[in-house]
This record gives structure tokens, sequence and C-alpha cells, in this order.
């Protein structure tokens, strides 16, 4: 490595550092150790955990809880690919994690939110915390328990004081973000009547589209998601009343019934959404998309145009889902990015992303105390500047 490629290295090292230095203490990991008993297990079979920081003063009793992204597994090998990682396993995360943005502990960098009780649940089944089969194969020993987990972790907080909450969000980033939607409902009703209760995902919102072969790849694959954990009775009931299970995995159908108050953070030409709904490796043979998933800046004018396609088609999705709803928030900037509530550099910074005027974390705080509503939807790419750092990011 010459001279010049080394000092890229540095620069990208101490640039990645700074993007992933957190605003507190490391934070310990609470092992739930009596999930086991109830079958509460993470892919391998090891208990789940989250991380929690304590409120204080005025956020003694205000609760804020944050699960954890990755991914999904939609079958028996891809789940046996995860189970030994820190994806399946608990044996296998970080037992302590610091946490920023909308977990953050510094009253400047997230005024509405820093002494609340911060939470976030760390993901290890693979199904957006849905699944729950009980029979265990001998052979892969894997556990489908999702949803298990996700009760066991909030009855453990309960105990620990949620039961009393005044105020209270539900939130989560990718699968996680998605996790946020499919139980919001659920959430609010574990908490006392007269508590604030809202929902906030982050790059969860995930749109049953088409994509550049015509088909919807997405619809097999969470498909298989649902079938592979026994997920379908675990989904909100007032989607699956309505319609196939499977579809109630996307938000656009489950959003439609919901009564709790939704925000959705969420990039238009979301990355994780272009690479794998949009334009998947399985339709895209002979690799034309690789380099524009890469950087939208090097898509032909004919392959931009099928991704502004795709923002009408997520626009659609949104609008389809939470209708006019008076307590829907939304903040959807133009941005090429994937999750943008937990980090200090684009929650509440200097040169973090501004949709109508606001950032994440004043957008976000402003609706959940009803100080103001927010529904703003940024306009298509590539028209805002405050985007050029994140995308260079993705």
């Amino acid at each position: 490595m010459d001279g010049s490629s080394l000092g890229k290295w540095l620069c990208l090292i101490v640039y990645t550092l700074t993007l992933l230095k957190t605003e507190g203490a490391s934070i310990p990991m609470t092992i739930v150790q009596t999930a086991v008993a109830r079958g509460a297990v993470c892919l391998d079979g090891s208990p789940p955990g989250y991380h929690f920081e304590k409120g204080s003063g005025s956020g003694i009793n205000n609760w804020l809880v944050h699960m954890e992204g990755g991914g999904w597994c939609e079958s028996v090998e891809s789940c046996v690919s995860r189970r030994d990682t820190y994806k399946g396993s608990s044996l296998k995360m970080e037992k302590t994690m610091g946490f920023s943005g909308i977990l953050g502990s510094k009253q400047a960098a997230n005024p509405d939110f820093y002494n609340w009780n911060r939470i976030k649940i760390r993901y290890c089944d693979g199904s957006s915390f849905t699944g729950d089969v009980e029979a265990v194969d001998p052979k892969t020993k894997l556990y489908f328990r999702g949803e298990r987990i996700w009760q066991a972790v909030i009855d453990d907080l309960l105990a620990k004081g949620m039961r009393n909450a005044r105020n209270a969000i539900l939130s989560g980033c990718s699968a996680g973000g998605l996790a946020a939607i499919l139980h919001c409902d659920k959430f609010q009703s574990l908490l006392p009547a007269s508590a604030r209760v809202k929902c906030v995902s982050d790059a969860g919102y995930f749109i049953h589209g088409t994509d550049i072969s015509g088909g919807s790849r997405i619809e097999s694959f969470f498909g298989q998601v649902v079938k592979t954990h026994g997920s379908a009775k675990n989904l909100p009931a007032s989607c699956t009343s309505k319609t196939r299970p499977e579809l109630c995995f996307f938000p656009q159908y489950v959003a439609q019934t919901m009564r709790t108050p939704l925000f959705i953070i969420n990039s238009a030409y979301d990355s994780w959404q272009i690479k794998n709904i949009l334009a998947p490796t399985a339709v895209d043979s002979k690799k034309e998309w690789k380099n524009c998933k890469l950087d939208l800046k090097k898509c032909s004018a004919t392959q931009l145009q099928t991704v502004q396609n795709y923002r009408t088609q997520f626009l659609k999705a949104v609008n389809t889902g939470l209708g006019s709803s008076s307590s829907r928030g939304l903040w959807i900037n133009s941005c090429y990015a994937h999750c943008q509530s937990g980090s200090v550099s684009t929650w509440l910074a200097d040169k973090s992303p501004v949709v109508g005027n606001a950032k994440i974390g004043k957008a976000v705080g402003d609706w959940f105390y009803d100080r103001s509503a927010f529904e703003k939807i940024d306009c298509p790419y590539p028209c805002n500047p405050t985007c050029v750092r994140i995308d260079s990011e993705s």
C-alpha cells in the first residue's frame, strides 16, 4: 500500500470512529435469564438481552424502547448461517454498547429524550421479533422464537418501572423499524391508558414494491420469512383479518389499521430497498445495476429514471398506509441512506440532513410532544444539499 492509499485508509478510519462515537459511557447488556423457561430464546437457544440506561429528573417515568435491526433469515439454511453470529446468539454479542442519536444522553444533542429510560433490545431471531415455532429440529437446533423474545423483554421492562410510564416510544431501525410498526399497538396496550404512547420507525417502511424484472422478489422473500418463523399468528390481527398474513409483514398494509400514532423516518431512496427490493441481485444477473446501487451518481439516465419511479412507488405506499391521519408524522428525505436516527451525525448535529427546515431530532420531538405536526417529504434526488455527507457514507 503506497503512502497515498495509506493516508486515505487512515482518514477513513478516523472518520468512521468519529461517526461511531457515542455520547455516554458503555452500557452493559442485561441478559434475561428468566426468558429461557418461557422458550424465549435466540436462534441458537441462548437467552435474549438488552442494554438499559436509566432515566433521571423529568424523564424518570418516560421510556424509549429501541429495537435493533439486522435483516432477516427466510430459510433454515440462512438461519443456520446466522445462528452462531451476533445476529443469532447473545453469546456472540458485544457485552457493552454506547448510545447515540435518538438514544443519546447529552441534552444538547437529544433535548427531548436525553434523560428518559432508554433501552436497545438486541436482535437475534431473524424475524423482526415475530416468530414462534414450538418444535426444534434436533439436526439444526434452531429456535424460531422472536415474538417470545419481545414479550419476555417487555415484561422485564414493565417490572422495572415501565408499567408506570407517562410517556413512551417504541422505535427501531431497519428490521427493528419494521418490528416497531408490527408491535406498536401491542406496546400501547401494555401501558397505562393515561400515558402518551407513540411509535417511531426508522428505515423500516419496506414497501411491497415492483423490481426491475416487473416482479416482486420481496413479496416472496417476506413470505418465506413468515412461513419459516411461524409469524402469521403474531402479526397484527387488524391486518391479517383483512388480507393474506404474509402481506401483513409489509408496513403499508399494517399501518392502515393501526390505532397508535406513528412517525416514519425514511429515505424515499432507501439504500437497502434500492439494492434489495428494486434491483435485487437475483434479477440483475448481468450485474448491470452493480455500480448504480453503490452510488446513484453512477446510474445511467435510464436507471436513474427507474430509481425515480421507485420513489413514486414508495410515496404511494406511504400515503396508502398512513392515509391522512392527523396522528401520523413523516420525515422523508432524498438521501441515499438507510437508518438515520441512531447516529450523532444524522440525528441533530450541525451537518445533519434537513427536510422542511428540520432535522430528524427536532421533527420527532415536536411531533411526539404535540408542539407541531410534521409531515414533510423531500424533493426528488439529487435536490437536497444536506445529503452530501450522508450520501458519501452509504
